[in-house]
């Protein structure tokens, strides 16, 4: 069994949808557990107070894994928390909300060369309560160029996209892009990820976002 994943802080945690984000600090975590074509890959976000993240509890089957071609599907059940107020008898209190979603996933890939990946992520989501988002498509166009070497030990991969996202009547298509800068000789990543709305319907998407930050990545094979 192959144990992987990462540890980081950032000054602004986005959602798996680059469109959304906490607007605060936030510690993130990537975690995978893989055996044979399947995996477990639990995500777990949450800002630095504490009043807002989300839990992803990914279950996935890597279908196709072949030198060139690569297809995985995956679902998953999620919550997330932020705080809102409630005015109740006359008197307004802040408490968190939590919202649960299931949602699943295509993502087809086909590496091009050593470094270059392109590849088609599909994520169709589903809120599981009436005061909030009820249905989500989103597809991500992307191409991932992995360790492209600056130096003798130090590397950068950028994975730069177009993606389409529908959310309950409205629509918008966006642009982003995020860079990981780290060294062979390191376990620590330094990483950004920027979003630029092109144009959208869609309530609460800001023109442009971006952030930074650092993870701790590591790798273990299990025995």
């Amino acid at each position: 069994m192959n144990f992987s994943g990462s540890l980081g802080i950032t000054n602004n945690g986005f959602s798996i949808i680059p469109s959304f984000s906490f607007n605060d600090p936030a510690v993130i975590a990537l975690l995978s557990w893989k055996k044979a074509k399947f995996s477990f890959d639990p995500e777990f976000r949450i800002t630095h107070t504490g009043e807002k993240g989300s839990i992803l509890l990914w279950f996935r089957y890597h279908a196709v894994n072949r030198k060139r071609f690569a297809f995985t599907f995956g679902a998953h059940p999620a919550v997330n928390w932020f705080p809102t107020i409630v005015n109740q008898s006359g008197v307004s209190e802040e408490l968190l909300r939590l919202r649960r979603f299931f949602a699943w996933e295509l993502a087809p890939s086909y590496r091009i060369s050593k470094h270059w990946t392109a590849s088609i992520y599909y994520l169709q989501g589903n809120g599981l309560q009436t005061n909030g988002p009820r249905t989500t498509h989103f597809i991500n166009l992307n191409t991932t160029i992995s360790r492209i070497a600056l130096s003798d030990h130090l590397w950068l991969t950028v994975v730069p996209a177009i993606y389409y996202l529908y959310l309950d009547g409205n629509d918008g298509v966006f642009f982003t892009a995020s860079a990981s800068l780290g060294s062979n000789k390191s376990p620590f990543l330094l990483q950004s990820t920027i979003n630029q709305k092109l144009r959208s319907a869609i309530p609460d998407t800001r023109v442009f976002m971006w952030n930074i930050g650092v993870a701790y990545s590591f790798r273990r094979e299990l025995r």
